[in-house]
């Protein structure tokens, strides 16, 4: 019966059992009426609601819950940065939500609600990098990331589950409660509770501030940019050649 039901439907049974409920008083203290049944049964899908009340209650790493991660729980006062919500396809594997410039302005008062969530438009990549993850695209606004990633380029995140496992110098989407920002991620040694954020472009200065702020990160692998320009130094060699032709034409006409 287990092997005909979803990843997420086994473990939150084993939860439940592990805690020794029954079915009934565990959907009694999760308060999601007489769906439990449901859910073990793979006929329900799993809320929001009950993966945020197994991660309060037990520390249930979402990504655990949905097969994406060995680690079973997280430590919520202590670096847990893994995604709140997330979203599958038909086929039950990850899609990755696409969050613009507008969304992302709600998106950290959001991070919680599924039916938000769902309105946003998605995607799969069908390529190795891409599989046994999580993935989330965020639009970037604003020019602190040049000349990297410049304003409206899309990046794509890899979901981190605790800030032990963020890499210093590396590129990360930072979920705060009141913004979302890109920017590279360096720990600070003498204070292990917080983390330094710094922008690639000179003109904007680091920011301090305390792990437990960071509500989700997502560690940056890649981006798609739209109305590449021409390179550099092929419109260099284009000026040079015109200046030659200015020069030709003045010299002719003082030999004339």
């Amino acid at each position: 019966m287990d092997k005909e039901v979803s990843t997420e439907a086994q473990r939150f049974k084993k939860v439940r059992e592990e805690q020794h409920h029954t079915q009934q008083s565990f959907a009694e203290l999760l308060g999601i009426g007489a769906t439990t049944a449901d859910i073990e049964r793979g006929k329900t899908k799993i809320s929001g609601k009950v993966v945020m009340e197994l991660l309060m209650r037990y520390q249930i790493n979402p990504m655990w819950l949905f097969g994406k991660s060995y680690q079973k729980t997280v430590d919520i006062e202590g670096g847990d940065v893994s995604p709140k919500v997330v979203t599958l396809d038909s086929d039950g594997n990850d899609s990755i939500v696409l969050v613009n410039q507008k969304a992302a302005a709600g998106y950290p008062h959001n991070i919680q609600d599924v039916e938000w969530f769902q309105s946003l438009p998605t995607f799969n990549i069908p390529l190795p990098q891409y599989r046994n993850a999580t993935y989330r695209g965020f639009q970037v606004e604003g020019d602190s990331m040049l000349p990297n990633i410049r304003p409206n380029d899309w990046v794509l995140g890899k979901a981190v589950a605790n800030i032990s496992e963020a890499n210093d110098s590396r590129i990360y989407i930072v979920v705060l409660h009141d913004s979302v920002l890109v920017k590279k991620l360096q720990k600070v040694p003498s204070a292990p509770g917080k983390v330094r954020l710094i922008s690639l472009n000179p003109t904007y200065l680091p920011i301090d501030l305390d792990v437990k702020d960071i509500q989700e990160l997502w560690q940056v692998n890649s981006k798609l940019s739209f109305g590449i320009e021409e390179p550099s130094d092929s419109l260099l060699l284009q000026q040079l050649q015109q200046s030659m032709e200015e020069l030709k034409k003045q010299v002719n006409n003082l030999q004339a």
